[in-house]
C-alpha cells in the first residue's frame, strides 16, 4: 500500500549573497494516486488549486524566473507495468511565464508511476547555470515507487556541491513515515488543504527572501527547550500586531523557523508567566536570525490533599514587591510559572500566605491544610467578628459573624482563634463578650455564646 504524503523538497545551488536572482522549479506529482480524494477534492484538484494561488502571488516578483517539470502524467501505470522514465520538462524557466504554468497545470491528468529520485536527478539539468539562487519544489502525494533511491540521489547532488534541503509536509499520515526523510533533511506536517498552502507560501517566502528567524526560548542554562506559549510580533514602538504565532519546536527539538518581513523592527511579546517582552528587534535580511529570550519555567501544584472531595480554594499569585495579580490558580491545577520568587495568597479563612521559589523544570508542590469548623450557637441574635491569632498576642480579623443571627457554622484554617461579641439588642458596650477557641483539621469545634 502506498504511504499518502506531501513533500516539498528545497534545493539551491552554491551562490554568492550579491546575486538578486532567482529560479524556483516546481515539479508536480501526475501520478495515479493523486486522483485519491483529500479535502473533499481529489489531490491532483487540491494541488493544482494551491500551487496556481501560490502562482498568482509571484506574479510581478522581480529577478524572478520560473519552470515546471511534471512526472506520471504521459503513461498509464497498470498492475504489470509502469514507466519510471515519465518525467519531463514541460515549462523551461522563463521570467514572465506564470500563465503558461498554469495552462500547463490546468490540463494534466493523474495516471503514472511516481519516479521522484529521476525527476530530482534530471530537475539539476533544468537550470541554465548555477550563477543565481536556484530552488526545486516537489509536490507529491507519496513514497517513490520505482528502483532509484532519492536519498542515494540526494547524496550525489550534495557530492556535486549541490545543497538539499528539503520540506516534508504529511497529510494525515503515519508520522514515523516522515522518518525516511532524514537522509535528505528536515520536514514537517500538515493535515488540510490551508495548512499545505501556508507551508508552501512559506517556503516560497525563503526562497525569495531567504531571510528566517528563530525564537529561543531559553532555560537558565541557555538551552532552547521552553515552548508551546503564544508569541505576539508588533512594529517596533506601536500597536500594530504583525505576527501570531504558537511557539513549537520541530521534530529535532529546536525553534520552528519563521519567516518575518525585514524590513521593520519589532516588538515581542511572549504569554508566559509572568509574560516576557523584547522590543526594537532587527531583523537582518538574507540570512538566518536568532532571537534569544530568558524563559526558563517550573510548574506550580496546590493541593489540599486532606479536604473533602470537591473543595474548592483559589489561589492568588504574585511577585514580590508587587501587587499586581499575576495568576488565580485553581486547587490541584498544574501551571507553569516562570523560574523566580512568588508570593501565594490562598483565599482560605483566615488567608494562607506563601512564598515560593519556581526552579528550572521542577514541580513545586504546596499543599494546604485541610479546614475545620466552628459551631456557634446563642439565645439571641448577636453582633460580632471573628480574629486569628497569627501571631502571639496578635489578633487579625477573618470575618463578621451574620448580623442578627443566633447561630452560625464557619469553615476556618486550623489555628488559635476568638470571637468578640454582644447580643444585638444589647445597646452598650459594656456588654461586649469574647471567647477563645482552637480549630482542628476536618473536625467541628462547638461554641456556646
Amino acid at each position: 500500500m502506498k504511504i499518502v504524503g506531501l513533500i516539498i523538497f528545497t534545493i539551491f545551488f552554491s551562490f554568492s549573497w550579491a546575486q538578486t536572482n532567482t529560479r524556483i522549479l516546481f515539479i508536480l506529482d501526475a501520478s495515479n494516486s493523486m486522483n485519491l480524494d483529500w479535502n473533499e477534492q481529489t489531490r491532483m484538484a487540491a494541488a493544482k488549486e494551491v500551487l496556481s494561488k501560490s502562482l498568482e502571488n509571484l506574479r510581478g516578483v522581480p529577478d524572478l524566473e520560473l519552470a515546471l517539470r511534471v512526472y506520471g502524467h504521459q503513461s498509464m501505470v497498470t498492475n504489470t507495468y509502469q514507466d519510471c522514465q515519465d518525467t519531463k520538462l514541460e515549462v523551461p524557466f522563463a521570467a514572465s511565464n506564470i500563465d503558461a504554468i498554469k495552462n500547463k497545470i490546468r490540463g494534466l491528468q493523474a495516471k503514472g508511476a511516481t519516479p521522484i529520485a529521476r525527476s530530482l536527478e534530471a530537475a539539476a539539468a533544468d537550470f541554465p547555470d548555477t550563477l543565481a539562487r536556484n530552488f526545486i519544489i516537489l509536490i507529491t502525494d507519496g513514497l517513490e515507487s520505482c528502483d532509484n533511491d532519492p536519498c542515494l540521489v540526494a547524496r550525489k547532488l550534495r557530492d556535486k556541491g549541490v545543497k538539499v534541503t528539503p520540506f516534508v509536509i504529511g497529510l494525515g499520515m503515519d508520522l514515523s513515515y516522515l522518518d525516511k526523510f532524514e537522509c535528505i533533511g528536515s520536514y514537517t506536517d500538515a493535515e488540510s488543504k490551508a495548512a499545505f498552502e501556508n507551508v508552501l507560501n512559506n517556503i516560497l517566502s525563503k526562497a525569495l527572501l531567504n531571510t528566517t528567524v528563530q525564537i529561543n526560548l531559553n532555560s537558565v542554562d541557555s538551552k532552547p527547550i521552553e515552548t508551546d506559549v503564544s508569541m505576539f510580533l508588533y512594529e517596533a514602538g506601536t500597536t500594530n500586531l504583525k505576527y501570531t504565532y504558537t511557539h513549537t519546536l520541530n521534530r529535532k527539538g529546536l525553534p520552528d523557523t519563521l519567516v518575518l518581513d525585514p524590513s521593520i523592527k519589532y516588538d515581542l511579546r511572549v504569554a508566559t508567566l509572568p509574560a516576557i517582552e523584547k522590543n526594537n528587534i532587527a531583523i537582518v535580511p538574507h540570512t538566518h536570525n536568532t532571537i534569544q529570550l530568558p524563559a526558563g519555567q517550573g510548574q506550580l501544584k496546590i493541593t489540599s490533599v486532606k479536604s473533602p472531595e470537591g473543595s474548592k480554594l483559589e489561589t492568588r499569585i504574585t511577585q514580590p514587591n508587587s501587587d499586581k495579580t499575576i495568576y488565580v490558580q485553581q486547587l490541584g491545577e498544574i501551571q507553569k510559572l516562570l523560574v523566580g520568587s512568588y508570593q501565594l495568597e490562598v483565599l482560605t479563612l483566615p488567608r494562607t500566605y506563601k512564598e515560593i521559589q519556581i526552579a528550572q523544570s521542577k514541580l513545586t508542590s504546596i499543599d494546604i491544610a485541610a479546614a475545620g469548623q466552628v459551631k456557634y450557637d446563642a439565645p439571641k441574635g448577636l453582633v460580632g467578628q471573628l480574629f486569628y491569632e497569627r501571631t502571639p498576642g496578635q489578633w487579625e480579623w477573618v470575618i463578621d459573624l451574620k448580623y442578627n443571627e443566633k447561630s452560625g457554622l464557619i469553615s476556618l484554617q486550623p489555628g488559635a482563634y476568638k470571637v468578640v461579641y454582644r447580643e444585638k439588642e444589647q445597646r452598650s458596650s459594656a456588654y461586649t463578650k469574647e471567647k477563645k477557641f482552637n480549630i482542628f483539621s476536618l473536625k467541628i469545634t462547638n461554641l456556646s455564646l
